[in-house]
């Protein structure tokens, strides 16, 4: 770097090396002259002349570095004031883009956020029904369990059984494991009035026969199942007609309870033989839902037999309610005619009242002044007309 005239300039600047290159020709210019009157000393006048004259090209191109170096400082100080806009527009737009920048994020977290907050909600729900379809493949597998076991099954038959016929009948007209005079125990006795007598609900039912059907993958394994539910319904109907109805002791006839509506629903798509075989041996097959449908008409059947078992109580009651309705109207025609008689003495007692009170007016009014000397006065306790 050089200073000049109040400038700086780096070495490398174009002004720089103009000047150098013409100092550098000046210097050469006068050793060639020195040498020259080194040589011809009697031309030194010439030689002044040259040397003024080359003085003042050297002034004349000292002048024109000097505008130059003007020039310059004006293109520089026009560059910078250039270069200081262009920065400020650039700072501008740089500040511009920054805030749309800065806008766009923040939309953006805030969506972000709030898909966030809806997808963290759904992960909740999710997990909610999770927690809901563990817990029911839970209950299934216990249930699974529960009905492939033969007690366990006839437990779970028995409770389904009760929870119908707890909610359809009242509680004294049935009895869960009842023993009946043949030392057999039902799973539910109904206690209905004869005829048609008590009758029996058994709760068993195959369902190994029913899951081999469903199970089955060819013709021939689904024939083996039929085979065998076929077989396990005739030996059950033959055990509960054996067993349950018992003559003089029972009703002509028993139920067979399905706690399934889909083994129901199979039986009478595909086995209606048994069925009609069930209706021989007086054995009728009910589902939960026809089985509400018959103790709803076992209720009606109970009803209606304690109606009758009462209807003399009841003819009992409505005498003596008779009888209190005449002492009633008695009693009403008394307190009638005491009305009138009150009636009657009020009207005596108002009659008796506004005679007084005009008695009373005509004292207050009365003039002695004005007294008849014929007069004649009216004696204490005397009353001038009827009362």
């Amino acid at each position: 770097m050089i200073t000049l005239f109040g400038q700086t300039y780096a070495w490398s600047a174009p002004e720089i090396l103009i000047g150098g290159a013409i100092g550098f020709g000046i210097i050469a210019l006068l050793i060639l002259i020195l040498r020259a009157a080194s040589r011809a000393g009697n031309s030194a006048q010439p030689l002044m002349n040259e040397i003024a004259w080359m003085s003042h090209r050297v002034q004349a191109l000292s002048e024109g570095q000097e505008r130059l170096s003007g020039g310059l400082s004006h293109v520089s100080e026009a560059q910078a004031a250039s270069q200081v806009s262009m920065l400020k527009l650039m700072e501008a737009r740089l500040a511009d883009v920054q805030r749309q920048m800065t806008e766009a994020l923040h939309g953006t977290s805030t969506r972000t956020a709030r898909s966030l907050g809806e997808l963290h909600q759904r992960l909740e729900t999710i997990d909610k029904a999770q927690e809901k379809i563990e817990k029911l493949s839970g209950n299934v597998l216990s249930l699974q369990d529960i009905l492939a076991n033969k007690q366990t099954r006839g437990a779970f038959g028995e409770i389904q059984l009760h929870d119908i016929v707890s909610k359809a009948l009242p509680a004294d007209s049935y009895t869960m494991q009842a023993t009946l005079p043949n030392g057999r125990r039902a799973d539910c006795l109904v206690h209905l009035p004869k005829p048609p007598g008590p009758i029996v609900i058994d709760a068993k039912f195959p369902l190994e026969p029913y899951e081999a059907l469903r199970r089955a993958e060819n013709p021939r394994q689904s024939h083996e199942a039929a085979q065998q539910l076929r077989q396990a319904l005739r030996a059950h109907i033959r055990a509960i007609s054996e067993r349950y109805i018992l003559e003089g002791e029972t009703a002509d006839g028993a139920l067979m309870f399905l706690p399934s509506e889909a083994v129901y629903a199979e039986l009478h798509a595909n086995f209606p033989e048994l069925v009609r075989e069930g209706f021989a041996a007086r054995v009728w097959i009910v589902s939960p839902t026809t089985c509400m449908a018959t103790l709803n008409t076992m209720r009606a059947v109970l009803k209606d037999a304690r109606m009758r078992e009462q209807a003399g109580a009841i003819r009992k009651e409505l005498s003596l309610l008779s009888q209190d309705v005449d002492r009633l109207g008695a009693r009403v025609g008394n307190l009638d005619r005491h009305f009138q008689m009150a009636v009657r003495d009020i009207e005596e007692i108002r009659i008796s009242s506004d005679k007084a009170g005009k008695r009373a007016r005509r004292l207050d009014n009365f003039d002695f002044e004005e007294l008849a000397p014929d007069a004649t006065p009216v004696l204490p306790g005397r009353d001038a007309g009827p009362g």
